[in-house]
Formats: C-alpha cells, structure tokens, sequence
C-alpha cells in the first residue's frame, strides 16, 4: 500500500515569511539598515488598540478602519516600535465621553443597533444625523470610545511629561458636533484631547491637514482664545463637504467674544502641489506660532490630502506631507499627532508610518521591508514613496497671487490677536483626570476581587484526607 501524508506541510500564514526567530531578526536588521533609535532628548509615545482595525462601516463605506492594520504592520515591520512606547489604552468611558458631548447622544450610541435604526427608518425618524456618511454598525460604540480613549490616553502622556510626542492614528476625527454625527465622524476625540490639555496648558494650537475642512473642532472652541484652530482644506460651499471654513470665518463677529480672530482658515482649491503646499503652511503657522505663543500643539494629519485619494484632489506627495509634521515638531513643543481622514488604505497606511518616522527623527529605505504582512496591497512597487502626484491629477487652480493673499490675510487676522491671551478669568474644564482615577480603580478592584475569588477556589480544590474514607 503506498503510504500517504496524514499532516500536511505547516504553510506559514504570511507568504515569503518564515518562523517567528527569523522573522524577529529579520525587524532587527531593519532597525539597523535604517538607523532607528530612541530620539535623544525627547519621548514619543504610539498609542494603539487593535480593537478599532475590526471595526467596519459597511462594504461600500470609503472609511476603512482596517488602514490602520496596515499602517502599524509597516510600522512594526521597520522596527520603529522598538524606539517608542507603545500604550495599549482602555476604553473611554460614558463620563469622559459627555465631557464635550451631551448625554442624550453618547447614550443613544451605546444603545443602537442596525436592527433598531431599520426600524427608525420605516418610521422616518433618523436621529443624531445617522445615515449613509454615518452608518450604525454593530460594535459602533465600542469604536467611539476605542478611538477616543486613546486620544485621551495620547494627551494625559503628553501633559504628565511622559511623552514630548504621542501618536493615537485611530483619532482625529473632526467633523463630529456636540450633539450628532457627521462626516464619517460620532465622537470628537480631538475636542476630549484638547479639553484635557487645557488642565495644564493655557494655550493650544490646533492644525487640521485634512482635505475636509475641520468644522467640528473650530465650532467647539468657538468662543475661547485659549484654543486658536487652523485649517488648511479644500473649500467649496456648494460642491465639497461640509462647505464651511471660508477665509472670512475667523471666529464670532463681536470682537468683544473672547474666540474673535481665533478660528483662521486655509481655503485652497483643487491640486494644490508639494512645493505650493509646505511652503503656505510655514508662511502661515510660522506668524501663528509667534503671535499666539500656544504651550502645545494638536496636529490632524488627514490623508485624504495625499495625490490620489478616493475622496481627495490635491497633488500632494508623502513626503511634503510628513514635512509639515516635521516642521512643527521642530517648533520642540508637546505635540499631539492624529490620524484622520484618508481614503486609499495603502498610501494612508504609508503616509503614518512615514510620519511616525518623521517623529522619530529616522529617513526609512523607500522599499518596504519583504517581511511586511500585507506587502501585496503595496504592488506594483512597494514602496513606501510612490509618486501619487501624478495619480488622477487635477490642475493646480492655486494661483501664486491666490496663495499670498491667503497668507496677507491670516496676518491681517493675527494682527487682531493682542499677544498671548490670559487665563487667570477663563473657565477651565473639569478634571478629565479624577474620571480617570475613579475609573482605574474600580479597574483595580474588580481584579482585587476576581483574584480573591480565585484563591479562595484554589484552597478549596482539596483538603487533606478528603479521599481517605
């Protein structure tokens, strides 16, 4: 009789891969190729829970959470986390949530389902703005105070001095009001992160890269110069979401109200280029930074910006990207930097990890390491720096004159900020931290309780002499 295989050949799950020893040296051969070391002199922090990549918004969504699989596997795959601290942070809770967001909508949150909003449907009642931009999908929740909890875990590292940098990818989201969704968006943890820097920090600069103009945060620090937002987007009223952030809306119109001048905006039309792109956003944060003099830094860095995305229509490369994280790291305050908007996974996915790099102060090789899960996804190339410029490019319609005015007109604006502001008579927020506290020490207990119980079954599993009779 012939003799036949009863266990087939192991088949290793990541083609071209082989063992975890190889593959562990194959990361530290990496780690070496490309120089990557602890930065000297500074911390960056990476926070990421794996519990927002399984998220999904629908099959014909252009959100793709699973973007930022792909980036912390090219992440991983450099070695780079070797040369941060990496958090896995906990969920946000209710309370933390509602410190921005009325309880009505964070409740209804935790409550929906698919199920329910198809019966909300067939009685014409949709509420909190949820629809087709803002599906109900199963884990909904869980993903807002996911993403959320990591921004804020991102910005209690920044304001405790254990970390310069911290990087949550999963946030940024920016589009979403106090009380409804919007734009792919139903939490603001950008506005949570903010509010938690505001204990510490009299001053907060907040910088959105996004193609989208960012609406939810300007109109959340509306009314207060202790957060001064600036936005560089594409602005259309009629034809481009969400049709706001024209260069005449600088704050409220009293300029009595403490938020007047404070809300500056970038209106850019289609295929804005590398060279036109990085030098307006120094032209225009370098007068911000020396005018309003912020104590932190928040940095949105949407990749909806980049050459080629689904939603986009910029001709911005990777590099002039990232070189707009890298000047404002430069300016050596605490940064927070956020993920966003971006619609093509793979060049969203190269785009963080490049700008991890940038915060590391590391130029990585342009071939993507061969052990990288998911390297197929990066064909034909694979490299972390294709030419996306030239991807379904649109004519750059930013003429130079159009651009300088855009700069002559953010100066006029800060000419009206009278220095940096005081915060003796400001309101400040409630302690993000005594939530925080409260929370990880029922944390604390449960375990306390959990290994008490456990003990006390272990002792109990046999006595002396039980079996003898």
């Amino acid at each position: 009789m012939t003799r036949t295989a009863v266990v087939n050949d192991y088949q290793h799950p990541q083609p071209g891969a082989s063992s975890t020893l190889t593959l562990d040296e194959r990361v530290s051969q990496e780690i070496l190729k490309n120089g990557i070391t602890r930065p000297k002199g500074y911390t960056v922090s990476y926070h990421s829970n794996p519990g927002v990549e399984k998220m999904h918004f629908g099959p014909k969504h252009p959100m793709k959470p699973w973007r930022l699989t792909l980036t912390n596997k090219i992440v991983l795959a450099y070695g780079m986390h070797e040369a941060m601290d990496v958090y896995v942070p906990r969920a946000a809770t209710f309370l933390e949530m509602t410190e921005y967001h009325k309880e009505d909508y964070v409740q209804f949150l935790s409550w929906v389902t698919p199920k329910i909003k198809l019966d909300m449907e067939t009685s014409n009642v949709i509420p909190y703005n949820m629809g087709d931009d803002c599906p109900v999908f199963d884990g909904l929740y869980d993903y807002c105070s996911l993403y959320s909890g990591a921004s804020l875990d991102a910005a209690r590292k920044l304001t405790n001095n254990q970390s310069d940098i911290a990087i949550n990818w999963s946030g940024g989201l920016h589009h979403a009001k106090k009380a409804e969704a919007s734009g792919f968006c139903y939490i603001n943890d950008i506005v949570l992160a903010i509010l938690q820097l505001l204990l510490y920090h009299p001053r907060v600069l907040y910088i959105d890269l996004d193609v989208h103009h960012g609406d939810g945060v300007e109109q959340a620090f509306w009314s207060t110069d202790r957060v001064m937002t600036l936005s560089l987007h594409k602005f259309d009223k009629a034809t481009f979401f969400p049709g706001t952030g024209g260069s005449d809306d600088t704050g409220p119109k009293n300029s009595a109200n403490p938020g007047a001048h404070h809300s500056l905006n970038v209106p850019l039309h289609d295929g804005i280029d590398d060279e036109s792109y990085f030098q307006l956003f120094k032209d225009v944060v370098g007068p911000c930074i020396s005018t309003y003099q912020p104590t932190a830094i928040v940095i949105q860095c949407g990749g909806d910006s980049l050459g080629g995305d689904r939603l986009g229509c910029f001709n911005i490369n990777i590099r002039a990207h990232g070189a707009c994280v890298d000047y404002t790291k430069k300016l050596g305050l605490p940064l927070l930097v956020l993920g966003g908007g971006g619609y093509t996974p793979r060049n969203v996915a190269r785009l963080w990890a490049h700008e991890t790099s940038v915060c590391l102060g590391t130029d990585l090789h342009p071939s993507l390491p061969a052990h990288t899960p998911f390297i197929e996804h990066f064909a034909p190339d694979k490299s972390l720096y294709p030419e996306l410029s030239q991807t379904g490019r649109y004519d750059n319609k930013n003429s130079g004159k159009y651009l300088r005015d855009i700069v002559t007109s953010i100066r006029e604006q800060l000419r009206y900020v009278q220095g940096s502001p005081s915060v003796q008579l400001q309101y400040l927020p409630p302690d993000l931290g005594a939530v925080r506290d409260e929370v990880e020490r029922e944390i604390q207990e449960e375990r306390e309780a959990k290994d008490l119980g456990r003990r006390r079954k272990e002792r109990g599993a046999g006595t002396r002499g039980e079996y003898a009779h």
